[in-house]
């Protein structure tokens, strides 16, 4: 299996020549088709809605074409927000999920009239106290069922280890408590694993769900308005994985959705998805271009992006393709370390990756960063943050954030910088 970039050599040096690398670039086009899959796959569901993770492209540009083909947004902070707010979204178009919250972030959540998801009981007086004496009529608990999740090909994640989401006790308590505040329809939301890569995951954790669902109406009298499966489907990062096939997962969902909720009477329950990853990641990349050669005890090629622009490989080891632009068909029969300039021996792209013979001023394509790529993004070494381009379904680009500056960076420096 191949991956292949989706953008060429004349293009990136077209862009190139007006936009400096290091920059991201993400494919309209791309977006759009993953979108349009996506509701065909749960088309089955009357009220399914895509509550796209802003944490994962915080681009109001980004977030504007998906609002186009019908998505929400999932915010987790108070910028976050504000920035979905000005693009236009209102209301429950906003789905609010966000754990150790501030008082000043559930106040914009309530404002905007988002569907607040609560990670924890204890928010809700916490709510109650700081931002109104009643709840808003719906509302969201997040679930973390605990122990190991484990699907049919095997352990996927270790939910008891992660800080997100109420136990079993604890939502079936917030549900009678709730209820006694003014809430009259709930909704109910799991995040279990990351980058689940197979067809079996939202099928499983929907079980989960839609279990807890019909007991919590029977036990409390909420009605039960959606089910939010989240995120966590992944992408084929490495050529050699099959990429999940969303109308098969689509499927699977609708299936335990007819033996589990239909029979209770719940057949008008929403689905919902966060699908970040599954959006964005293939449609964008991170263009750079090398800048030196160094032959040491292995051969490392430095490019004008580090870390700071993508940091997925240095903190997670996790694996990004390569594909170097013009040399698509040449033989990967060199070894090298990709490598940035940051002071961190773990600033590296590859190692030991396998690719053609490498020039300076090649231009280097590094594949699925469309998602928590330029939003992990940092300062370390004073490294500026990188552009983010837009590839046109038309076929032309435009900047949708220029590059940091050195006056960006020197700005916030009290009595340092002139205009602070």
């Amino acid at each position: 299996m191949t991956k292949t970039a989706w953008l060429s050599l004349d293009q990136a040096k077209a862009i190139k020549e007006k936009i400096p690398t290091p920059f991201h670039i993400y494919n309209e086009s791309m977006i759009r088709q993953n979108a349009r899959q996506l509701y065909q796959a749960f088309s089955w569901n009357k009220g399914f809605k895509e509550y796209f993770a802003v944490k994962a492209t915080p681009n109001p540009q980004i977030l504007k074409i998906l609002q186009e083909e019908g998505c929400g947004v999932d915010c987790s902070s108070l910028s976050e927000l504000i920035m979905s707010d000005r693009v236009g979204f209102k209301g429950h178009d906003i789905m609010f999920s966000s754990n150790a919250t501030p008082a000043e972030d559930f106040r914009k959540a309530f404002e905007l009239g988002a569907i607040i998801n609560f990670d924890d009981i204890s928010h809700i007086p916490f709510f109650l106290e700081h931002v109104s004496p009643e709840l808003p009529e719906e509302i969201s608990f997040r679930y973390n069922p605990g122990g190991i999740y484990e699907v049919s090909n095997g352990i996927m994640d270790n939910p008891g280890e992660a800080k997100y989401g109420m136990t079993h006790d604890h939502i079936m308590k917030a549900a009678r408590l709730v209820r006694e505040k003014g809430v009259k329809r709930l909704g109910l939301h799991a995040f279990l694993v990351s980058n689940a890569i197979g067809n079996d995951y939202y099928p499983e954790l929907a079980r989960t769900l839609f279990d807890l669902a019909v007991e919590v109406k029977k036990e409390s009298g909420l009605e039960i308005s959606f089910i939010n499966l989240s995120g966590g489907i992944g992408v084929n990062y490495k050529p050699d994985q099959e990429a999940v096939d969303i109308h098969k997962v689509g499927e699977g969902v609708q299936k335990v959705y007819e033996e589990v909720l239909v029979p209770a009477g719940m057949g008008e329950v929403r689905i919902c998805t966060e699908l970040g990853r599954f959006l964005l990641a293939p449609a964008g990349a991170l263009i750079s271009q090398v800048l030196h050669l160094k032959n040491t005890y292995k051969t490392y090629v430095g490019l004008d992006a580090c870390a700071a622009n993508l940091m997925r490989p240095a903190i997670y080891g996790a694996y990004h393709h390569i594909t170097v632009l013009g040399k698509e068909n040449l033989k990967s029969d060199h070894t090298y370390d990709v490598t940035g300039g940051l002071c961190e021996n773990n600033d590296k792209f590859a190692i030991d990756r396998k690719l053609p013979e490498i020039d300076k001023g090649d231009i280097i394509y590094i594949h699925d960063t469309g998602a928590h790529g330029f939003a992990m993004g940092y300062n370390y070494n004073g490294k500026l943050r990188s552009a983010e381009v837009l590839l046109q379904e038309d076929g032309g680009f435009r900047m949708i954030r220029r590059a940091e500056t050195v006056e960006d960076y020197f700005r916030t420096l009290e009595g340092f910088w002139p205009e602070a």
